[in-house]
Formats: C-alpha cells, structure tokens, sequence
C-alpha cells in the first residue's frame, strides 16, 4: 500500500477497533453493576418480555401470599371466639341439668337462671364483638337478602337465585333488576331498571358442574348470582329477566379471598362465616330459661342443639383454615419456581461476564497502544523530505 500524509489508515483502523473493544467492555461493567444479563431490549428483547412478565408474577404471589396469611389469621380470630362460645354452652348446659333436677327448690334455680342468662349475654356480646380489621365476623351484620326471581327468568335457566349483599347504592329493596348474559365474553350484566346503572361481572364465568352451585359476584353491584347445575354457558341470556328484592335474609356472611394472580374464580377462594349468637345457634336459645324444672328441660334440649351447631360451624371453618394454608404452601412453591424461571433469563452469570470483560480490558489496552503506534508511522515519511 502507497505511503501518504493525506490520511492514517493504520490510526483509523486501530481507532475503530478500540471503539469497539471500549463499547464492549463497558457494557460488561454495566451488566456486573446490575447483575442483570439483560439491560435492555436490545440485549435480548423475548427475555426482557418474559422477565418482565415473571417479574410481575412474583411480585403478585408474594401479596396473594400475604393475603392468605391474613385469611388464616381471620379464620382463628373467628375460630377462638366460637371455642370461647363453646366453653359457655358447656357451662349453660351444666346449669340447665343442674336446675332440671328434683333436690332444688324454684329460689334455687332462680339463682342458677341468673348465671344462665348472664351467660346466654354473653355469648351474644362475643358474637357481636369478634372482628377483624373492622369486619364482623359472627354477628351476621352482612346478611344477605335473597332476590325473587321474576316471570321471565327461573332455576330452569341456571340461575338458582340472585343474592344481595347490601352495598350501599346499589339497589333499594323495591328495585326491579334486569339480568343479561353474554356466552361470547362469559359475562353477567344486572341494570338497575330504576337508575338505568348497569354493572358487569368478571368475564370468563363457566358452567358449575353438575350437582353443584357457582356463586358470581358482580362487584359494585352488591349482587352475588348463584349459578345452578342447568346453567348454559355457551348460550345468551337476554335482556327483561327480571327480578325484585325480597326481604329473606340468611345468617351467613361470606368473604373471598385472592390467593392467585389472575381473575378467574380459581384465583378466589370463598368462605361461610356462620352467624353465631344464641338465636342463629338454637332458635328459642336467646330466650330460654332455666328457673323451672320444666323450663330447664327445654333449655338442656336448646343448649344441646347450639353446641353441635356450633361444632359444625366450627368444622367448617377448620376445613377452610387448612385449605387456606395448602394454597399459601401452593403459592410459595409457584413464587420460588417463577422466581427461579425468571433468574434464569434476567440473571447474569458473572463468572462468564467477568471473563469477557477480562478479555475486553486486555484488548482496549492493545488497541491503545497500537494507536499510538500508528500514530507515529506518519512521522517515517518526514524524512523523505530531508
């Protein structure tokens, strides 16, 4: 190649390469400072996405975990005011065989009806008390009011009944509602005929199966839908189904909790939480006596009654304790495999990287020092001119 002082080819060269060298060995230091083998989309845009997407995930499990954690601790709350309850029934029912026997005189089992009925209070104050984070637990303060349904809209459609929760606004006790289902978006849609508000339920609503109910909740409505076997997922329920509040009520408060991620009912878990006050427990408990003998036989038969009630809700409520702790374990298990899945794309492997930047290092030193060897080339051609 001719020699000439016009341009360096040799600099320009060894300058390209030092760029290229410099740009990759700091990149590398950005990657080691972030342990991150992917900064941006540039690095690795199907990882980014992905990563992302997991990182979401995790950060969502860690609070669906959470929220199982609280479940269970309202579950015991309600569980050891109904084991409080319980040692008071068993008390009751003591006084009540006590006061039924022939050796007392009626002064006597005065003085044993005034525990009795000391206790029965009580019993009521534990259920009206017991709360979690302001919610109400057993004293049945969100019952619900069951809808009547109309002419144009009964259980042969799958619909079992319409259930009020209550919120307020949403629906007066004389307010008709039209009921509508879309199978395209599996979606409920209930209009307030009276305010023309309509609200819509979570789309994805699926068929219980058979010999089953399904319960769906259209949020803000104050309406739960209980879905019976019959019920049609794949065809349409047309407008002008419609139904008026009735004034049943039921002793059950029910409470879901979001233990998943997403928004399918799978991704809930729901709970009864049984009313327990004295007249839910036994109806005729809340006024039972025990200052006569006779009076304290029919006491005995109330107080037997309240305690397997009792025990039944209880039963129910260890039942939903365990399956809450199986689904905190599920979500740990799926929290460590997503967190896993994501370091393996996000992650960096620093041995690796450390030896590319190593390697990168030692060539941004060569191509500074071969620069400057270029740069001194043209100084040769000086002395053609001397």
């Amino acid at each position: 190649m001719a020699l000439s002082v016009v341009s360096n080819f040799a600099a320009n060269v060894a300058h390209r390469h030092l760029a290229q060298s410099d740009s990759m060995a700091s990149n590398s230091v950005a990657k080691l400072s972030a342990g991150s083998r992917v900064l941006s989309a540039k690095d690795d845009a199907a990882a980014l996405a992905i990563g992302s997407r997991l990182k979401a995930e995790v950060s969502s499990l860690n609070q669906a975990s959470v929220n199982a954690g609280q479940a269970v601790s309202m579950l015991q709350i309600a569980d050891g005011a109904m084991s409080g309850i319980d040692d008071i029934l068993t008390r009751m029912k003591t006084l009540a065989v006590q006061s039924s026997s022939g050796q007392l005189s009626d002064t006597e089992r005065g003085m044993l009806n005034e525990e009795f009925t000391s206790l029965r209070g009580e019993i009521d104050r534990i259920a009206q008390d017991t709360d979690f984070n302001g919610t109400q637990l057993l004293d049945g303060s969100n019952t619900f009011s069951a809808g009547t349904l109309g002419a144009n809209i009964g259980q042969n459609d799958g619909i079992e009944q319409i259930v009020f929760t209550g919120d307020p606004g949403a629906f007066s006790a004389t307010d008709s509602v039209t009921v509508a289902y879309n199978s395209t978006t599996d979606q409920f849609t209930v209009t307030n005929d009276v305010t023309g508000i309509s609200y819509t339920s979570e789309a994805g609503v699926s068929a219980p199966s058979a010999g089953t109910f399904k319960d769906v909740t259209i949020q803000g409505a104050g309406l739960t839908i209980q879905l019976n076997s019959q019920f049609d997922d794949t065809s349409d329920i047309t407008a002008n189904n419609k139904f008026l509040t009735s004034g049943g009520t039921s002793n059950t408060l029910t409470l879901s909790f979001k233990v998943g991620t997403g928004t399918d009912s799978q991704d809930s878990i729901s709970i009864n939480l049984s009313k327990s006050d004295t007249g839910a427990l036994a109806s005729g408990l809340n006024t039972a006596t025990i200052d006569t003998a006779a009076n304290a036989d029919s006491a005995i038969s109330l107080v037997t009654t309240a305690i397997d009630t009792l025990a039944q809700n209880r039963a129910a409520l260890g039942a939903n304790q365990n399956r809450l702790e199986f689904a905190a374990a599920n979500i740990a298990t799926a929290t460590e495999n997503s967190e896993a899945a994501r370091s393996a794309l996000m992650d960096l492997d620093v041995a690796s990287e450390m030896s590319k930047f190593t390697s990168q290092q030692i060539l941004v030193q060569a191509g500074v020092s071969m620069l400057a060897q270029a740069n001194q080339m043209p100084q040769s051609l000086m002395k053609l001119f001397q």
